[in-house]
């Protein structure tokens, strides 16, 4: 029999939800939270499988965090996040957090059993949507992690000048500030920049200020 301990901050859900689960042969409610720090209490001190846990209860991420938090300590839980709101942005956190699967609120009972019963074999009932949503956002980082090793290379090849030069595109000032800054001609820093945009690739001095906010990587310079 699985053991499941759920959290939803809407008291009738709530109570609707261990009705439900309760009277299945399979399943027992070991405990019912109403917020994201009563579940993290009470999954220290309760031995269960699944977590069935709201995402927006005291606030909205409470859900997401508690999971996490959860999980550090009981890796082996299976997590479902219930959610009234199915956004792309959601969906990859609860994924993020260790989810196995999500269940949208208000489904019909025999649906939110099934992914349960899915999860808990090992067979979570994802849909394609978000098979295609975690595919495309690992991707995305596998894109990101190229571009970052890319630009570290880069970066490891740049002249103390050139890291200076970029600290003050960083500070977003014009050529002639800069040159009044180093105290050069604004010709030395046209040729400066000409050797940075030819290093990183790029065509213009945007490119490659946009390209450090978006890799995050400020303290470098």
């Amino acid at each position: 029999m699985m053991k499941i301990l759920l959290a939803d901050d809407f008291a009738l859900l709530r109570e609707d939800l261990c009705e439900t689960l309760g009277a299945q042969p399979d399943m027992e409610v070991v405990g019912a939270a109403e917020s994201g720090a009563q579940v993290q209490e009470m999954a220290q001190k309760l031995d269960f499988d699944v977590l069935l846990i709201d995402i927006e209860m005291e606030n909205t991420t409470a859900g997401i965090r508690a999971a996490e938090n959860i999980l550090a300590e009981k890796p082996d839980v299976i997590v479902i996040f219930l959610t009234a709101h199915e956004t792309e942005n959601m969906i990859l956190m609860s994924m993020g957090a260790g989810a196995v699967d999500y269940v949208v609120k208000g489904c019909p009972d025999e649906e939110l059993l099934e992914h349960i019963r899915k999860a808990y074999e090992g067979e979570p009932m994802l849909d394609a949507r978000v098979q295609h949503m975690v595919l495309k956002e690992y991707s995305r980082l596998r894109r990101s992690e190229k571009s970052l090793l890319f630009f570290i290379n880069n970066v490891s090849q740049l002249t103390p000048a050139e890291r200076s030069l970029v600290r003050y595109l960083l500070d977003g000032m014009k050529v002639k500030d800069i040159a009044a800054a180093r105290c050069v001609e604004v010709v030395t820093v046209k040729t400066q920049i000409k050797g940075l945009l030819r290093k990183f690739g790029c065509t213009r001095t945007k490119e490659i200020v946009e390209m450090i906010h978006e890799l995050g990587v400020e303290h470098l310079f």
